[in-house]
């Protein structure tokens, strides 16, 4: 575990049908804050067309099964992940003035949080979850995502009593320089989760290297 001059990453805020760019956690006056996007040289907010459903699916990894129907809009509220054992209540992340998302409060590593402004967990759509892999006071939330294995399940509780269940498809590390904003937010109509958290390794002047994504795809939708 590294020392207190850690940083930390989430994942960029997708709106409904475009994808946005990197998002980086940077300590500032002793408080972890949300930076501009990763790097200058990140490509800002990609304009290319998402990849079909059939693509998208043979690059993850994703098992060739029927998908459930997409359950209504409702914000998430609880996110568990038996195998790492990861029971968090989700809050709402919005964009600040420069149009990055910002972060739970490092005071909270506990806690994650979805994009609100985006697809709700279960629906049609790719809905995404982003949390601190460690903040000053030590390991937080995702700090194993990174372990998870395909196959894994997901569970998101809802405001309306259901819970969305996601089956991992893949987990996969990426360069911040070389994200695929396209594979991680496209939409491809099914509905899908991603989680997101920093990853790779750690420099003290510039952070993590890199970030860690699972890709999941929802596999039933049922009460309580």
């Amino acid at each position: 575990m590294r020392k207190d001059s850690r940083r930390t990453t989430t994942g960029p805020p997708p709106r409904a049908t475009s994808p946005f760019r990197m998002v980086a956690w940077a300590a500032l006056a002793g408080t972890l804050l949300l930076a501009d996007a990763m790097r200058d040289d990140h490509p800002p907010r990609p304009t290319t067309q998402t990849r079909q459903s059939a693509e998208r699916t043979a690059e993850h990894g994703a098992p060739d099964r029927p998908a459930p129907d997409p359950l209504p809009a409702s914000d998430p509220v609880r996110i568990r992940i038996p195998a790492i054992r990861v029971d968090a209540f989700l809050m709402r992340l919005e964009l600040d003035a420069k149009g990055a998302l910002q972060p739970p409060p490092a005071t909270a590593p506990a806690f994650a949080g979805w994009y609100a402004d985006g697809t709700t967990p279960g629906a049609l759509g790719t809905a995404v979850v982003a949390g601190h892999v460690d903040t000053p006071a030590g390991p937080a939330v995702f700090h194993q995502l990174g372990a998870l294995k395909q196959g894994a399940e997901i569970r998101v509780d809802r405001r309306d009593g259901r819970t969305a269940l996601f089956t991992v498809d893949a987990v996969e590390e990426h360069e911040k320089g070389r994200f695929p904003d396209d594979k991680v937010y496209g939409d491809s109509g099914r509905p899908e989760l991603r989680l997101i958290t920093c990853g790779g390794t750690w420099s003290k002047g510039t952070g993590y290297q890199a970030n860690t994504v699972v890709y999941a795809t929802l596999s039933a939708g049922r009460a309580g």
